[in-house]
Parts: C-alpha cells; sequence; structure tokens
C-alpha cells in the first residue's frame, strides 16, 4: 500500500474568515462549527492568514486588562502561514505536526489561491487507513519516510496523564 499523501487526506470544503470581518463575528463562527481555528482568505481566495483559538484567547486575556476589543481578523489573525504541497506524504506532515505548535496546514496552489487543508486529526484518519487497509501490516517504523525524530518518538513509552 502506498502511503496517502495531503491530497488524499485534506479537507477541501471549509470554513473560511475574510479580513474584514468583526472579530465578534468570526469567533462566533469558529463556535458555531466547532473548530479551533480557520484560514482567512481574501476576495481571489487567496490566502492572506489564519485565525486560531490562540490567537482568540490573546484577545480575551488582553481584554482583562482593557476594555474588550473590537476590531477585525485582520488585526489578529497570524499572517506567517506554513502551509504545505499537496503531494507531501502523511508521515511528512505528522513530523511538521510534531515539530510546531498549530492543529492545521492550509494547501495553497502556485499563485496562492486556497485549495484544501489537513489538519492532525485528518492524519489520524490516514494513518489509520494504512494500518487497517495494509494487506502486509508492515512495520512502518523501518519505513523511509519516518525521521529519526518520529523514530525516537515511537520508540519512547507514552507518559502517564
Amino acid at each position: 500500500m502506498d502511503v496517502p499523501t495531503v491530497r488524499d487526506c485534506m479537507n477541501t470544503k471549509l470554513v473560511t474568515l475574510s479580513p474584514g470581518m468583526r472579530i465578534r463575528e468570526a469567533i462566533k463562527v469558529l463556535l458555531k462549527h466547532k473548530i479551533s481555528g480557520a484560514p482567512v482568505v481574501d476576495g481571489d481566495r487567496r490566502l492572506v492568514g489564519v485565525l486560531s483559538e490562540k490567537d482568540c484567547l490573546r484577545i480575551f486575556a488582553n481584554g482583562a486588562y482593557n476594555v474588550l476589543p473590537g476590531g477585525v481578523v485582520g488585526q489578529y489573525m497570524s499572517k506567517d502561514v506554513m502551509t504545505i504541497d499537496d503531494g507531501a506524504d502523511l508521515f511528512t506532515v505528522a513530523d511538521t505536526f510534531l515539530r510546531n505548535p498549530f492543529r492545521r496546514l492550509p494547501i495553497v496552489d502556485e499563485a496562492g489561491v486556497l485549495v484544501g487543508q489537513i489538519s492532525r486529526r485528518d492524519v489520524l484518519n490516514g494513518s489509520h487507513r494504512i494500518w487497517s487497509e495494509s494487506p502486509i501490516k508492515k512495520k512502518w517504523t523501518d519505513a523511509k519516510y519516518l525521521t529519526d525524530e518520529i523514530k525516537a518518538a515511537l520508540s519512547t513509552p507514552p507518559k502517564d496523564s
């Protein structure tokens, strides 16, 4: 079985926000859809940022010392957004998530237009497919896809919560 790629597992039906949307409305959208963040796109669907729960919590925490903020998404969103190629394999995506604190990676085309997103959950769904559908039940720890850091993480027993 081939290792699934971002293209195989990404979500293309996304809730998006615009930079000019009122921040309170954006938070309502996140809560309504039960999502932890959303890509922010301009009128041509080009990715211009991401608004995450963490960005929203920062707004709330700052409100403890000031009045609760107004403003628009563009004032609070993270503008330096890492993206990933839709041809990347799931092991690469898992490694990226292990190295970074975010929960989702947007996928853009050559023109910067948002075409999808892959989340940690999407990677877990893809890994489940590997384990449940693989006819050989191959040990992936020997795969060329795994970095030394992932191999070390896999060989370390989990800490009790």
